[in-house]
């Protein structure tokens, strides 16, 4: 399926897609958008009615001009879940392994059992077949020379195994998150046939990859160790048209801005006491303190607030505009970064973590020791990582910033490393790794 013509295709698959909002949507787009940067031309493939958490119409804007997109119709099992669970049908029920188990009942765990064995990879798995039939037709007419997936949903990177073991199209599986060994898939209740189809699945996909890229360097050793090769680390970034050059301000109050989801698993127990602690030694602070939550917060995250005796200070924004969560976080005085306590925890660095890097203000993350995104904020002196459990070390951070912030010194971190993370630079990497397979496929 050579094609002939001097300009490079790439025929790029991926579920999320705009009107999607939140930040999974942000990888493939931002890629797409400056594909043509580097002499290839993107040609997407998403679902047609998908069931996505959030939509952003803003993400629109970001769409090259004439983009070619083709979209295949979609069912999933949303609609079936919350009638099964008697939930309302307006309810983001995408993101259920964030919540504990002790707000879900019986309902919920027979559901999770259904999803689990029998939409594998994962909940889109029903668009598997008729995205393969749709697209051998479309290349028939239309040959590409190369492939790009992204996954999770790793019904992307399926279809993508599928589409090159039918065609030996060159073939790039970006993985946003590992497939095995994802923070949640000890949280799927699988039966030993369920688990073994999940492996299976995962090495066809690594052994039909001619190329592979993660987003840190500790999944990228897990991914080798699980067999994987070629594997390089393609980390998330920012996109510099996100950030306009303006004066950054001090901030107004001292105020510790989280945007995302808050899970059960996402607690920052030690934090809040913490902060309870600055508190009466500096009882200034209970005029000063906000702490702005955007996104979903689980309710052990609500009732760790209370203990502490900081809900007063809580200014919950829910879900919103990515607009403004990115305004939320330049205007902010601190920015936390809370990292899921999953077994995983080590390579995961958030896509947020780098536009926190771009809103330039201080970031404290909470997570493992000597983790991959701590050691990404350290280098680029961007603010602190620190154990969740490390309370005294929590206070002293938080002592540090609140002391700068009264005096007036509460500085933004210097941002002339950052530009390494650039999503433009990190498109160029991609390309690159795209013209390497290309070649070796004409070779």
């Amino acid at each position: 399926m050579k094609r002939s013509a001097d300009k490079k295709k790439v025929l790029v698959i991926t579920y999320y897609w705009p009107p999607s909002g939140g930040i999974t949507v942000l990888r493939c787009l931002k890629i797409v958008k400056y594909l043509r940067d580097f002499g290839w031309e993107p040609v997407v493939y998403t679902a047609e009615n998908a069931h996505y958490p959030s939509l952003d119409p803003s993400n629109l804007r970001d769409i090259p001009e004439g983009l070619e997109v083709i979209r295949g119709r979609i069912w999933e099992p949303y609609a079936l879940y919350k009638k099964f669970t008697g939930q309302a049908r307006e309810a983001n029920v995408n993101n259920v392994f964030y919540t504990s188990e002790e707000e879900q009942g019986a309902a919920h765990r027979l559901a999770v059992w259904i999803r689990s064995n029998f939409f594998i990879p994962d909940a889109r798995a029903r668009w598997i077949r008729p995205s393969v039939r749709r697209l051998m037709q479309y290349l028939k007419e239309h040959p590409v020379d190369a492939l790009f997936s992204d996954g999770p949903p790793h019904t992307n990177t399926r279809i993508a195994t599928l589409i090159k073991q039918k065609t030996g199209i060159p073939w790039l599986a970006d993985f946003q998150d590992p497939w095995t060994q994802v923070d949640y898939y000890q949280l799927l209740r699988l039966m030993p046939w369920a688990d073994r189809k999940h492996h299976r699945l995962e090495q066809e996909a690594f052994a039909a990859a001619d190329k592979i890229t993660i987003v840190s360097p500790t999944w990228r050793e897990e991914l080798m160790a699980l067999g994987a090769q070629n594997v390089s680390v393609i980390p998330w970034g920012f996109d510099p048209d996100d950030f306009p050059p303006t004066p950054v301000r001090p901030p107004a109050s001292f105020s510790l801005a989280h945007i995302g989801i808050m899970g059960y698993d996402r607690n920052p127990r030690q934090l809040f006491r913490a902060l309870a602690r600055l508190k009466t030694n500096y009882p200034a602070l209970d005029q000063e303190l906000e702490l702005r939550f955007a996104g979903q917060i689980d309710h052990s995250v609500r009732a760790s607030l209370e203990e502490a005796g900081l809900a007063p200070h809580l200014h919950f924004l829910g879900t919103v505009p990515r607009e403004e969560a990115l305004q939320l976080a330049r205007e902010s005085a601190v920015l936390l970064l809370l990292i899921n306590q999953q077994p995983n925890a080590q390579g995961r660095i958030p896509g947020k973590a780098f536009e926190y890097l771009a809103a330039r203000r201080p970031i404290l993350s909470l997570g493992p020791p000597h983790a991959d995104v701590s050691r990404m904020i350290e280098e680029v002196c961007a603010g602190r990582g620190i154990a969740y459990e490390a309370e005294d070390a929590l206070y002293r951070q938080l002592e540090e910033w609140y002391l700068q912030y009264r005096a007036g010194r509460l500085q933004a971190p210097l941002d002339t490393s950052i530009e390494q993370y650039s999503i433009r630079n990190l498109t160029r990497r991609m390309a690159g790794f795209l013209d390497e397979i290309a070649v070796h496929a004409d070779a």
